[in-house]
């Protein structure tokens, strides 16, 4: 009784403190969070406590390790319902269980008393001790471009446990470790977990399969618990991932489910897809992919994805990078000067020698090497970075020696068709000629078509790996280690997948891509669109927007917007949405305008995005996703600028639109009133509704455009 009156205050007080100002002043999403993350290591209670104030996960040391709790201090509410193995191993054909407990009489929910009657599993992994140290660095980075002040590497506590593979397995495995990375981080209700395996034997070991997370969750928590990983590729700006390690599956421990085949998809479990089949020479590590737990304090889809989005900001923060970026459609000298003089005048940023542009990366050329090195000392002279294109490894023919071998037909092939293999010996000299290029020239800016998507191969021939088991991950590793190396240099990276936990910078924002071939008005509204759905789980800066200057997949004339002067106000649109959202997009073609009238409409959005800049990087609230039918709205906030809000409202009717629009301030961290000013007109103030909201009347012409700051 006492637990549900707990839980029931709980939900409560976070009830109230979306409603009651005094008490809004402490959430986590509009004031930093006061306490730091840490462990407490309690002896006498064989008990482990990692917690950061948001949330806490509680281990038992004895018997063997094991995570008993999962707790959401938002909320007041555990996650799990019972208690699995940290993790799981696969060798020699043999499955083995990494820590955790026996004898649970019941997995619908977790008795604390039941523990002490817990036994360790004999043939488990063993734990032998633990450790806490400070998280570290993945990848260098230093901001280079402007981005959010944040720290590097995150602040937090990282607990580190250690195993031993059971007394039955000492003498074949003698001098096998597996140490289990539990990290917490300041400030968000985030933790990630990876796997280390040391190989200090005599022999060599192939880790066959490998379960890095394995947690049994309850029914109503399942859906507050966001597991990601820094595994996963989703292609061209998919949703959903083309290879993820999180799964959710049925757990048949739990016998007392409603479910009368036990298939309640409750049991999250973290594994390589495939393999990872990682051969282990004596005194070789392997280090697994990283899975990202963040823990969801509401049901709210708007507040999950801040939480997303905060989390991304910590744990990759060279997304918040975000420059203005022309794709330049040709690569000849005169093309690229004239792109980067118009660039410099309208106050663009980089230059990017994009697909088919005759751009080549890879060139070995002396001559070729030093004319672009003048284009990107030209650039520079300019206050522009300049960078290109390089298809990688999708849809490329290396050859029949070193293309990816489709298990299915013992033939080249891959899901585009052909891929080359990024652990072939090919890749080597792929990776060494980029970077020698980069290096020579300069380059600012490349970005990767086709990286590491997924393939798998099955050729035995390749250099760097051995069969179609460790395929996947060895080519996984040799595309995250050349971004790795262009992080070293400072360089941005576009790159179409999920990389950004591995140092990409900006990835699609979700489009199909031949919408730029529509009519130019269906393009836009339908990108207003593209843009207020991928800003749920990225940040503005984390994905890029596409304006067809030039043709692009077809359509024609109806779809392009050159001649730029005689397209003007659709021009226009594709600008102020694009700036206005903090999106920043690719504008292919020759050039950015043609007349001093375009280039003043470039200008006037490019000056717009640079005076708001720091609210327009910051979260998006999602007010009014556009239908076409009447305004539509997206607005930026952040309660820790003077300027904590922007909204940006569009009437895509040719009819003029008279109506009251709700803005939610909550994100704001207003509490009473604000002040609201349309463009550049005096302020008016609002009272705030009890749930955070303002009514303000807007009048919008045809086409119209406008927007209002708050303060």
């Amino acid at each position: 009784m006492m637990k549900l009156r707990l839980m029931a205050i709980c939900q409560i007080l976070l009830f109230l403190a979306l409603s009651h100002p005094s008490l809004a002043k402490n959430d986590w999403l509009i004031q930093p969070a006061k306490e730091s993350a840490k462990a407490d290591i309690h002896s006498k209670s064989n008990e482990i406590v990692l917690k950061n104030g948001l949330i806490q996960r509680t281990f038992k040391t004895s018997p063997n390790f094991a995570t008993v709790d999962f707790y959401n201090n938002r909320t007041g509410v555990s996650l799990l319902r019972g208690v699995k193995p940290e993790a799981a191993i696969q060798i020699g054909g043999e499955h083995y269980e990494i820590g955790g407990l026996k004898g649970q009489p019941d997995y619908g929910y977790l008795d604390p008393a039941w523990l002490t009657d817990m036994t360790s599993n004999p043939d488990a992994f063993q734990f032998t001790g633990c450790r806490v140290e400070s998280p570290q660095a993945r990848y260098e980075w230093k901001p280079k471009r402007p981005s959010s002040h944040l720290p590097w590497p995150p602040k937090g506590a990282t607990l580190i446990a250690d195993f031993t593979p059971p007394e039955k397995l000492k003498d074949k495995y003698a001098g096998l470790t597996v140490s289990l990375y539990y990290e917490m981080y300041d400030g968000i209700p985030t933790m990630s977990k990876w796997a280390v395996i040391k190989n200090e034997s005599d022999r060599e070991i192939v880790i066959d399969a490998l379960d890095v997370e394995i947690l049994a969750v309850t029914e109503q928590e399942k859906t507050h618990l966001y597991a990601d990983d820094d595994y996963k590729r989703s292609v061209a700006g998919e949703s959903g991932a083309s290879v993820s390690t999180v799964s959710w599956g049925p757990d048949l421990e739990y016998t007392s489910q409603i479910d009368y085949l036990y298939q309640m998809p409750l049991l999250l479990t973290c594994r390589y897809p495939l393999g990872p089949g990682a051969h282990l020479a004596p005194g070789e590590t392997f280090e697994s992919f990283r899975v990202i737990e963040t823990v969801f304090d509401s049901d709210d889809l708007e507040r999950q994805g801040l939480a997303v989005r905060r989390t991304m900001r910590t744990l990759a923060p060279q997304v918040t990078e975000n420059p203005i970026l022309m794709h330049v459609r040709n690569s000849d000298p005169e093309t690229v000067r004239n792109a980067i003089d118009q660039c410099a005048e309208t106050g663009f940023e980089m230059v990017i020698m994009t697909f088919w542009s005759g751009f080549n990366i890879e060139s070995e050329d002396p001559q070729y090497i030093a004319s672009i090195k003048a284009l990107v000392d030209y650039a520079h002279s300019k206050d522009i970075e300049l960078g290109g294109y390089t298809l990688m490894c999708a849809s490329r023919d290396a050859g029949e020696k070193y293309n990816c071998i489709d298990p299915k037909t013992d033939k080249p092939g891959s899901r585009f068709g052909q891929s080359a293999c990024l652990a072939s010996e090919w890749a080597d000299g792929y990776f060494q000629r980029v970077l020698h290029f980069i290096d020579a020239t300069g380059l600012d800016v490349i970005e990767t078509d086709g990286p590491y998507h997924g393939d798998v191969c099955a050729s035995t021939l390749h250099k760097h790996h051995k069969s179609l088991e460790d395929s996947q991950w060895t080519q996984w590793k040799a595309c995250c280690n050349f971004y790795f190396e262009c992080r070293k240099r400072g360089v941005y990276v576009n790159t179409p997948d999920w990389y950004y936990l591995n140092g990409s910078n900006k990835c699609a924002m979700g489009y199909r891509e031949t919408n730029f071939s529509l009519p130019r008005w269906r393009q836009i509204l339908l990108a207003r669109q593209n843009i207020f759905d991928g800003t749920y789980l990225k940040t503005p800066s984390m994905g890029w927007m596409f304006v067809p200057l030039v043709e692009y997949h077809g359509g024609g004339a109806a779809a392009t917007m050159e001649p730029l002067s005689e397209h003007l106000q659709e021009f226009e649109w594709h600008l102020a949405q694009n700036f206005g959202t903090g999106v920043q997009a690719c504008y292919r073609g020759p050039r950015l305008y043609d007349t001093d009238e375009t280039k003043a409409v470039v200008k006037k959005w490019v000056d717009f995005y640079k005076r708001h800049r720091e609210i327009l990087d910051s979260d998006i609230i999602h007010v009014r996703r556009a239908d076409g039918k009447t305004i539509d709205c997206m607005m930026g906030v952040n309660p820790h600028l003077e300027g904590k809000g922007l909204a940006m409202v569009f009437n895509p009717t040719n009819r003029k639109v008279e109506t009251t629009l709700e803005l939610p301030l909550y994100y704001t961290g207003l509490e009473d009133t604000a002040s609201i000013s349309e463009k550049d007109d005096i302020g008016k103030t609002y009272k705030l509704d009890r749930d955070y909201t303002v009514q303000i009347p807007v009048t919008l012409g045809p086409k119209g455009i406008t927007w209002f700051v708050i303060r």
